[in-house]
């Protein structure tokens, strides 16, 4: 059974094995379990019951997952998408006043597009439409963008009034611990330690507790002191559980969506997941050595079905939009190259449903030196970028700085396509062949349109 599944995920060629697929898929929970917490946390100011949206939360994350596993076996990994469960809450549910049931049966229509695209071939054609030097920009973008992430968690960086970012204090216990951890990671790393990323983040996480633990037996239990160390590993305890789930499953409210004319709402959901979707998979299939001499990406319209799929059934448990994430490269780079990856995180996904109080275990002081650490190491696409080409160099950089300083991989995107079209068109390289990149660029200018006037 062991061989046929080897073979059947590829092993040999891709040059993996068991331990580090289940190490890779570890890590790649390890990064994105905060998602456990967080997107119950936005969801639920919209009304919706906190345990059953955490049940839903997990159980979309491991379908969409294991889905992505065993159809495509990529090591890419799927969960309620950040973002759209802001929109989801403060635009559609508190702004414009839509019952959270109807904004699901929204979900709901915006998935069921997505699979009939996706039927149609249609989203493979955008995919292969978009240049393949947009491709690195995007990957890079990426790896700035969770790297962004990072230093944001370990409190490197913060918010400030006068430049809009500035240095963190370096006395803080996160950033402190999380300077720590990411000079062990990189330790490791360079040393070509098997799970560098992964023992970081265990040990980073017991250096918290241990130090936490300290302090509360053996010190004072008050002061300076205390409260330094036990700011590392604050904890709240998350409800969870499958008899949760009732509250939400199947309460979608899809005749209401039709009725209330929420296209708008619905276009939205589909074309924000659609091109942070495209976005996350060339970043990680790229970084995983997984794309195609010819740019093209095998088994991609499974890949396609898989993520659609997850869409329709997180719409179905309770929760957002699902979609692929980026931290997926944080198991890539820890040696993650077939579904195994993905189907081991799905399977830590479905046990958190039950552990849910105890997700929130790992502290952002572990986590974010390996997102700074995935982030650096994705920079190395931008070498593929024709740099002394004004038609190619605007573009990508556009693509590549906006992902970061707009927190969003579709903006990023867009701004590099309408680049793309609008140097073409001027400078009269404009090619028949490229008519879709052309549509593409005209449908981002007319989103930007309009989020500037809504």
């Amino acid at each position: 059974m062991l061989k046929r599944l080897e073979a059947y995920f590829e092993f040999t060629r891709l040059g993996t094995n068991w331990r580090t697929e289940i190490l890779a898929g570890v890590t790649t929970f390890l990064t994105m379990a905060y998602i456990v917490l967080v997107n119950p946390a936005i969801l639920s100011a919209s009304g919706m019951p906190l345990a059953a949206v955490t049940a839903a939360t997990c159980l979309s994350a491991a379908f969409g997952s294991i889905l992505m596993g065993i159809v495509a076996r990529y090591p890419i990994a799927l969960a309620p998408g950040m973002g759209l469960n802001a929109y989801f809450t403060y635009t559609v549910c508190l702004k414009m006043h839509i019952p959270w049931q109807t904004a699901l049966g929204a979900v709901f229509l915006s998935g069921v597009i997505f699979l009939a695209l996706t039927a149609a071939g249609i989203r493979q054609m955008i995919l292969r439409s978009i240049p393949h030097e947009l491709y690195a920009a995007v990957a890079s973008g990426i790896g700035l963008f969770i790297a962004f992430i990072g230093f944001r968690n370990s409190g490197l960086v913060i918010g400030d009034s006068a430049t809009l970012v500035g240095l963190g204090n370096l006395r803080n216990p996160t950033t402190f611990l999380a300077l720590f951890g990411l000079i062990l990671m990189v330790g490791l790393e360079v040393r070509k330690v098997k799970g560098a990323i992964l023992l970081g983040v265990l040990a980073t996480t017991a250096c918290a507790w241990a130090l936490a633990f300290a302090v509360l037996h053996f010190g004072s239990g008050s002061g300076p002191l205390a409260d330094w160390s036990l700011s590392l590993v604050h904890w709240t305890p998350a409800p969870g559980g499958f008899h949760a789930l009732s509250a939400t499953m199947f309460q979608l409210d899809i005749r209401g969506a039709i009725n209330k004319g929420l296209l708008e709402i619905v276009f939205v959901f589909f074309f924000v997941d659609l091109f942070d979707n495209l976005g996350t998979l060339v970043a990680v299939t790229k970084r995983a050595g997984l794309i195609a001499a010819d740019h093209s990406i095998p088994r991609l319209n499974k890949i396609l079905l898989a993520d659609a799929t997850a869409t329709v059934f997180g719409s179905l448990t309770g929760t957002s939009t699902v979609t692929s994430y980026v931290e997926s490269t944080a198991g890539v780079m820890a040696g993650g190259r077939s579904g195994i990856t993905a189907i081991v995180t799905g399977l830590l996904f479905l046990g958190a449903i039950g552990a849910a109080p105890f997700v929130g275990i790992v502290p952002p002081a572990a986590t974010a030196p390996a997102l700074i650490l995935v982030g650096s190491l994705m920079l190395a696409t931008i070498t593929e970028i024709r740099w002394t080409d004004p038609l190619v160099a605007v573009p990508s950089f556009l693509t590549l700085i906006l992902i970061p300083l707009t927190y969003s991989i579709a903006n990023g995107l867009g701004f590099g396509i309408i680049a793309w079209a609008v140097l073409h068109l001027a400078t009269g390289r404009f090619r028949r062949q490229d008519w879709l990149l052309y549509i593409l660029a005209a449908l981002f200018l007319a989103r930007f349109i309009y989020l500037g006037t809504s």
